[in-house]
């Protein structure tokens, strides 16, 4: 019988916080009102606004995480939790 190596890379578990890229298409008007959003509030971008949008969807239908919350409330008062 094989043994099974359990060793772990130390690095691969330091990592946290990884992130994923995706294309997604937006509806016109969707994108508009995000694009008059970041112009009248110059201090979000795009991918904060989906964050908080993709983390807010997730908690109000049922999913509760404490990194998912950290990310929410992260990225609704531009609050950093990284390492903590």
């Amino acid at each position: 019988m094989q043994e099974i190596d359990f060793d772990f890379n130390e690095d691969l578990l330091k990592t946290h916080n990884e992130i994923v890229s995706f294309n997604c298409e937006l509806h016109e008007h969707l994108q508009q009102a995000m694009k008059d959003f970041i112009d009248k509030h110059p201090n979000w971008d795009q991918y904060r606004i989906i964050q908080a949008a993709i983390a807010g969807f997730l908690m109000q239908n049922g999913f509760h995480n404490r990194n998912l919350t950290r990310l929410y409330i992260g990225n609704m008062f531009s609050m950093d939790f990284e390492g903590k």
